[in-house]
């Protein structure tokens, strides 16, 4: 009588499929599956430029977890902020790595947040556009003033001061600066490809 004996522990939980919508976005081709500390920065300020965009933007990344399947890698509003907080200049840094699969997740959502918000993108660039070439105060605009406003306030409650990536940015021209080519990138997400080439830029240097 044979008796077949599985390779698998009991107790080991099965690995869970990568989502569909991830297989998208080309695998980086750096050692192991964490991301570089650069790449945790950037994804975070793109969230953060959301945040400043629209009100209740938090709920709305849980939102799309759910729909587009990745609730088992974005399950909670504690585990997203674990995520974010790989970010090397945040106030309650997080000391592990942000992994190959949770960067996906985040790119993918943050594109998806930033078509639905792509004509309030533009609006704004074209209004910055505008007073910029006219040598007009931004704060001039209300809509555009109201954002930057926000940014900075996200920006100076959530990162830590003594870190060299926030004295870099310790004045307000500076956040403004940050926070209108955030803008940029974010319509850059929306354009054809808009997601793997965004993707593909976080480990520009790193491959």
């Amino acid at each position: 009588m044979s008796v077949s004996a599985s390779l698998t522990p009991a107790n080991s939980p099965a690995p869970q499929p990568m989502p569909m919508i991830l297989d998208s976005l080309p695998e980086p081709g750096i050692e192991g599956q964490v991301c570089p500390r650069t790449t945790s920065l950037q994804i975070d300020l793109m969230l953060l430029a959301i945040e400043a965009l629209e009100l209740g933007s938090s709920e709305a990344i849980l939102t799309f977890a759910q729909e587009l399947d990745l609730k088992g890698i974005i399950k909670n509003r504690v585990n997203l902020w674990r995520m974010r907080g790989t970010n090397p200049i945040r106030r309650a840094h997080i000391r592990r790595p942000l992994t190959i699969m949770e960067a996906k997740a985040l790119v993918v959502i943050t594109c998806y947040i930033a078509r639905r918000l792509t004509v309030v993108i533009r609006q704004l660039l074209t209004i910055y556009q505008q007073l910029y070439e006219k040598q007009i105060p931004l704060e001039q605009n209300l809509r555009l003033a109201n954002y930057l406003e926000r940014f900075r306030s996200h920006f100076k409650s959530r990162m830590n001061p003594r870190r060299s990536g926030f004295m870099a940015l310790s004045s307000d021209e500076k956040l403004d600066e940050l926070a209108i080519s955030l803008l940029g990138k974010l319509l850059f997400c929306t354009g054809t490809a808009g997601m793997q080439r965004f993707w593909i830029s976080l480990f520009d240097g790193e491959v």
